[in-house]
């Protein structure tokens, strides 16, 4: 027989949905049956809040698995629909660093499983559950998990050129390609983290693992990974941390990748 991982982590946008949809294409649906019938532990992995990954989880039906939110500072466990680890920062310092260096920004601090509270007025859609706008006192007076930034009007090329060689101390951050996006997480943590230790909480073995990505926030994922696979749309910098590349979004490429482990 060949080889088939184990483990199974999924990123969401730009993987298994178009990014910011909640739809999953027939066809990654059906694939993604397949992998939990051949006995993997799928796991969606995710730079969303919790709140926006929950009714992908619903939809899929995964149980009996942990979803890892916002980086992987959140973990959702699917059969007891409980928070089972969390990991937060003072999202104070990070602002007031980043209001200086992106005029015009605006911010969200996650409250895990219900909303944000923002600093500015996102654009209708970008944030999931109750958004709440609040003042600088207000928004860094509790820790968070995840802090988003959206520099209003500009580009993410525009965004990536001066966040370049920034050092945001005590957190770990990571930017979107798509849009002018960048997110917050604990020093630390990010999707690859994050899978080692529920790997290893598992009793997986690292050389049964893959890995389904295409963003920034995946590069660790896919690094960790046995086999990653990163999206045909991906960046280069994506691509070049996966020891695979295969179809866009738009050709189902995450189904083309689990079948080739799980036959169609």
């Amino acid at each position: 027989m060949s080889w088939r991982p184990r483990l199974v982590a999924l990123d969401i946008d730009g993987t298994i949905t178009p990014v910011g949809r909640e739809d999953v294409a027939p066809a990654v649906r059906a694939a993604i049956g397949r992998a939990v019938e051949h006995g993997a532990h799928v796991v969606l992995s995710t730079g969303r809040s919790l709140i926006g990954t929950r009714p992908i989880v619903e939809d899929l039906g995964l149980d009996g698995t942990t979803a890892l939110c916002s980086n992987g500072a959140v973990w959702w466990d699917t059969a007891e629909r409980a928070v089972v680890r969390q990991l937060g920062f003072d999202p104070g310092p990070p602002v007031l660093t980043l209001r200086d260096l992106l005029p015009g920004a605006v911010f969200a601090a996650e409250v895990t499983g219900f909303g944000n509270l923002s600093l500015g007025r996102f654009p209708d859609g970008d944030l999931w559950g109750e958004v709440r706008e609040v003042d600088l006192a207000e928004f860094r007076a509790r820790p968070t998990s995840r802090l988003v930034a959206r520099w209003i009007g500009r580009t993410p090329e525009e965004l990536a050129l001066r966040m370049a060689d920034v050092e945001l101390p005590g957190v770990t951050w990571t930017l979107d390609h798509t849009e002018p996006w960048l997110t917050v997480a604990p020093q630390g943590v990010s999707k690859g983290s994050a899978l080692e230790e529920l790997r290893q909480r598992l009793g997986i073995a690292a050389d049964d693992t893959a890995a389904i990505g295409d963003g920034h926030n995946d590069v660790e994922m896919l690094r960790w990974a046995a086999h990653g696979v990163a999206m045909g749309q991906a960046p280069a910098t994506v691509q070049q941390a996966a020891d695979a590349v295969t179809g866009t979004i738009l050709e189902d490429g995450a189904a083309t990748a689990l079948d080739h482990w799980f036959g169609a």
